[in-house]
């Protein structure tokens, strides 16, 4: 794979295959292999990071300043690089988080133990940690790259591409660039890109994993969903689909529920393009083959999401089991206690929580189904704070409390957790460097073009039902699927219909005031609802849920992954015909 002249990226200039073996740091393990091993490719690309990432990496270089990458890369590549140099297949991933040129050095000793030469490149300039002064206790501060730097390794030549901290699509969007000459300026074709990075990113929930409709007719088998594939074509449309035989399903319907995923309005904004999610078609294309299309681009914004992760100080927790009668007296009861001792305390944890899931019901037969959880959190900046004042607590009253006192885990002596928070910097104070397999190195400039993110307004809804159809009460997730997840401290639920009635139906039904009351815990925070008529889909964005983001802790489901289920399992009024 080394020497001679620089290949072009694909055996076809026409179409460029690119698949996924990762969407987060701990998927799959022999991903990578299958996707090498299943069907054609000429890129396959891994995402390793995430917020929470970030903080876990940032700690790993504490302990040692050579570490900071996913050290899972690369025993995936010890069989992976010989399997990729036989078919000719490039690697881009972002498994070099912290130090892509340590993860880069690392790969090429590995490559020389293997005996499989390959030319490694990697991007860098996204750590902005000593460039500015960022406050007390950041760990890490990491801008977020577009596709620019990796575009130009791989036309250098590179085999394998390690960057750090890069927008998820980018990995995508960059190979697509280089592949077919794109320049800054093909705003719909990066846009088009840019959105078939992002259904792959998160690799098997655009092939029925954490899919709404699992359980209906003709449902995919799970057991072993294959990694998905984008078929990406010069004017920036693609074919969503994955290697025959694999497990799972590719439809309009996983693809709709991962375009929802962590967004937000009808704008996806990029460091290279803003795709405009209003603007994307998808129609059916065969057997596990979605097409998508009609992706218009607009120019980036000015400025840089950059997320920073610190330390925010020590949490514990206990979760007390209330077993049979009398579970609101004797929830109370607890609290009580402990809130006595923490009063008598030399240091009073700065925040306690308490929170009474009734999972009991009565007369059960199973001893587990007659029991309520009480979850205690508390969170200081003193880690003894919440060590013994809380552990200690909690195991005096094995004996002086409720009857059937007992909790799920002896209480520890507390643990750090962090805190996520994402800043605007100018694209230009960002040095975004390609280094390339000789060492050159070539900066990236920002783009030149820019267009301040803006909101667009909310197109027309559908027309709405007939206001006399007879209704029955149901829950929502009958007639709707829905996707949520985490943006730092916010949470987005994307919620779909299926056909155009329930569409319309849903449009006029679910509204923001209506999110609130069916998610009470909702019911103070600032919602935003978007919409998206060319998906069937509804996009809310709920600020302040999740806290100081998934780092801390700070919720029951701390990275809204099931906020959308629950919604979907809350009863509405919904037509009869639709049911």
């Amino acid at each position: 794979m080394t020497g001679g002249p620089i290949r072009p990226i694909g055996a076809d200039p026409a179409v460029l295959r690119i698949g996924n073996a990762s969407g987060f740091y701990g998927d799959r393990f022999d991903a990578l292999r299958e996707m090498l091993t299943g069907g054609p490719l000429d890129v396959l690309t891994g995402d390793y990071l995430a917020e929470l990432t970030m903080l876990i990496l940032g700690r790993d270089r504490l302990k040692d300043p050579g570490r900071g990458y996913a050290t899972t890369f690369l025993r995936q590549l010890e069989e992976g690089l010989g399997l990729a140099a036989e078919r000719g297949v490039r690697i881009v991933t972002n498994a070099g988080g912290l130090n892509p040129a340590g993860l880069a050095d690392a790969v090429r000793e590995l490559a020389e133990k293997v005996g499989v030469p390959v030319r490694v490149a990697h991007v860098e300039g996204d750590d902005l940690l000593e460039q500015r002064r960022w406050g007390e206790g950041v760990l890490t501060a990491h801008a977020y790259l577009g596709g620019g730097g990796i575009a130009e390794c791989l036309r250098a030549g590179a085999d394998v591409v390690v960057t750090g901290r890069v927008t998820d699509a980018a990995l995508v969007s960059g190979a697509a660039a280089a592949h077919f000459g794109w320049r800054p300026q093909d705003l719909d074709q990066l846009a088009g890109a840019v959105v078939a990075g992002h259904v792959l990113e998160c690799g098997t929930q655009a092939t029925g994993g954490n899919y709404s409709f699992f359980a209906a007719d003709g449902a995919p088998d799970l057991l072993r969903p294959g990694f998905p594939l984008a078929e990406i074509a010069a004017d920036g449309g693609s074919v969503i689909t994955k290697h025959p035989g694999t497990g799972g399903a590719v439809t309009t319907g996983t693809v709709t529920a991962q375009l929802l995923y962590e967004t937000a309005g009808a704008r996806y904004a990029g460091p290279d393009v803003t795709a405009r999610l209003d603007t994307v078609r998808l129609t059916e294309d065969g057997p596990d083959r979605v097409r998508i299309s009609g992706v218009r681009g607009e120019a980036p914004p000015p400025t840089l999401k950059t997320g920073l992760t610190r330390l925010g100080g020590w949490r514990n927790e206990v979760t007390f089991v209330l077993t049979g009668l009398d579970v609101d007296a004797k929830a109370e009861l607890a609290r009580a206690q402990m809130e006595a001792a923490f009063d008598a305390a030399a240091h009073r944890p700065a925040e306690v929580r308490w929170t009474l899931a009734r999972t009991d019901r009565a007369d059960a037969d199973v001893q587990e189904e007659a029991s309520a959880l009480l979850r205690l959190v508390v969170r200081d900046a003193d880690q003894d704070a919440v060590g013994r004042a809380v552990s200690g607590a909690a195991i005096e009253l094995a004996l002086a409390s409720y009857p059937g006192f007992h909790v799920t885990a002896p209480p520890g002596k507390g643990t750090p957790y962090g805190v996520f928070e994402a800043v605007a910097v100018a694209a230009d104070e960002v040095p975004h460097t390609a280094v390339l397999p000789d060492g050159t190195r070539i900066g990236i400039p920002p783009a030149r073009d820019t267009r301040e993110l803006t909101r667009l307004p909310d197109p027309e809804p559908p027309a709405p039902p007939d206001a006399a159809l007879a209704t029955r009460r149901a829950p929502l997730g009958l007639v709707a699927g829905a996707r949520s997840g985490d943006k730092g401290g916010s949470a987005n639920v994307g919620v779909w219909a299926r056909t155009d009635e329930a569409w319309r139906w849903l449009a006029h039904a679910l509204t923001t005031d209506r999110l609130r009351q069916l998610l009470p815990e909702c019911a103070g925070l600032p919602v935003d609802r978007h919409l998206l008529p060319g998906l069937r889909a509804l996009n809310f964005v709920i600020d302040g849920l999740l806290g100081e983001g998934v780092a801390a802790q700070a919720r029951f489901d701390p990275q809204a992954k099931a906020v959308g289920e629950w919604l979907r399992s809350r009863h509405m009024d919904i037509p009869e015909v639709l049911l």
